[in-house]
């Protein structure tokens, strides 16, 4: 069958989902900052925020390895129709809770869970079926568009969240994800996406899925570079997702803001991606996808110390720190992405993102657990301060090993008994 993605028209069904997802982030965006917001308001409380944040990280951690090996056997645009739905269903029935004035924290909590738990299965079957929709020379400025998308959402959504929420009880402003998660199934109903040809699998039996993750990690495993650079990633993360996890605390305790400041400092760092994404999907970054990957990170580290350091009567200052890293987030993710596309097979995907996403966030409950009771009795500034040090350590380890520098001279890998090129069905 003839390779969508050297038909000179494989931008229009790639676009008609790609703005269906569009306005489905729009939704989830505003849910986010909707609940984040109550969370904060109504506790003030650290440690709520860190489980929170926990409860968003277990899918990914926990499930997310047998979400990619499912990716891998069934078809992904099902997936896609099946996440988009249970997400808005789960959002409809916390609309009826707060409607009914019944709410309580934890409700709140499960919610982010399942609703994490659908992004868990969504988001690997959407980056596999990209590398087979996108043209290789494209995916880099598909994935700095991604990136620029992300950062014009995060710019509208906060502030537009901030002003319905003082228009609006939380419960129609969460309504609105039921209306976008619409328009996203029903784009997605309409465009066919295409299947990787896969080995016959056998039947799925707990064995089977079980073999499927370990194909995952052997398949890794003949990546050395890339256990490197995750493990590097982990550190990172351990650090980084508390201190962001933290920032609505930060804008309450230091700068004595309201909703509307959240929904600037977020509207600073989205103004940052769109910028950074544009300039990736223009540029396309350094010859080496891993050096630019690497700039992107220490400046994202020297942006996250800036905001960590503004005084509390300067808050621009840490509109300007945010900004700086949200600038540099799609220089640094939008070139490993690329490459994970590039490098990967195509029916091995739908694993090996989501084993790259558990093990790179694995560490991230550990730090929020620590950070938790720490930002509560020494400070926030503190982990600011250490995540944007981090960076600039993982950055220059990363630079120093030849494996890492040199992971995309590796020829594109091929699962064990699968020729190198794979036709693609419908």
């Amino acid at each position: 069958m003839t390779d969508i993605r050297e038909d000179s028209n494989w931008k229009r069904p790639f676009f008609t989902i790609w703005v269906g997802q569009a306005f489905s982030i729009v939704g989830s965006i505003l849910v986010q900052f909707a609940l984040v917001w109550w969370l904060t308001r109504e506790t003030g409380s650290a440690t709520v925020l860190a489980t929170a944040t926990i409860f968003s990280m277990l899918p990914g951690i926990f499930i997310g390895p047998f979400s990619g090996a499912l990716v891998d056997r069934w078809n992904r645009k099902t997936i896609m129709l099946v996440a988009d739905s249970l997400i808005a269903l789960v959002t409809a029935g916390l609309v009826l809770v707060f409607w009914l004035g019944q709410v309580q924290v934890w409700h709140v909590l499960v919610v982010m869970l399942i609703r994490a738990l659908g992004g868990t299965f969504h988001f690997p079957a959407m980056q596999a079926s990209t590398s087979l929709m996108v043209p290789e020379k494209h995916l880099s400025r598909v994935a700095g568009l991604n990136q620029a998308l992300n950062g014009v959402l995060n710019i509208a959504a906060p502030p537009l969240g901030a002003l319905l929420m003082s228009l609006l009880p939380i419960y129609q402003v969460l309504a609105i994800d039921i209306l976008t998660a619409t328009v996203a199934v029903g784009t997605l109903a309409l465009i066919r996406i295409p299947q990787p040809e896969r080995r016959p699998e056998g039947a799925l039996t707990p064995r089977a899925l079980l073999s499927d993750v370990r194909d995952g990690f052997r398949y890794l495993a003949h990546w050395p570079g890339m256990l490197i650079l995750l493990g590097l990633a982990t550190l990172v993360n351990l650090l980084m997702n508390p201190a962001f996890s933290l920032m609505p605390l930060m804008v309450t305790r230091i700068f004595h803001g309201e909703a509307m400041h959240l929904g600037v400092m977020n509207s600073a760092e989205g103004l940052g991606v769109i910028l950074g994404g544009l300039v990736l999907s223009v540029w396309g970054g350094f010859k080496r996808k891993v050096h630019t990957s690497m700039a992107g990170l220490i400046g994202m580290g020297l942006g996250v110390i800036v905001l960590g350091s503004a005084p509390a009567q300067m808050f621009g200052v840490a509109l300007l720190g945010i900004g700086i890293a949200g600038f540099m987030n799609p220089i640094t993710n939008g070139p490993l992405f690329a490459l994970l596309q590039a490098k990967i097979a195509p029916e091995m995907q739908g694993r090996v993102f989501n084993l790259v996403g558990a093990l790179a966030s694995a560490a991230s409950p550990l730090g929020l657990m620590i950070a938790a009771p720490v930002a509560d009795h020494l400070g926030i500034r503190f982990w600011f301060w250490i995540a944007g040090a981090s960076c600039l350590l993982m950055a220059g380890v990363a630079l120093s090993i030849p494996a890492v520098v040199h992971l995309e001279d590796q020829p594109a890998m091929k699962r064990t008994g699968m020729p190198s090129a794979l036709p693609v069905q419908e």
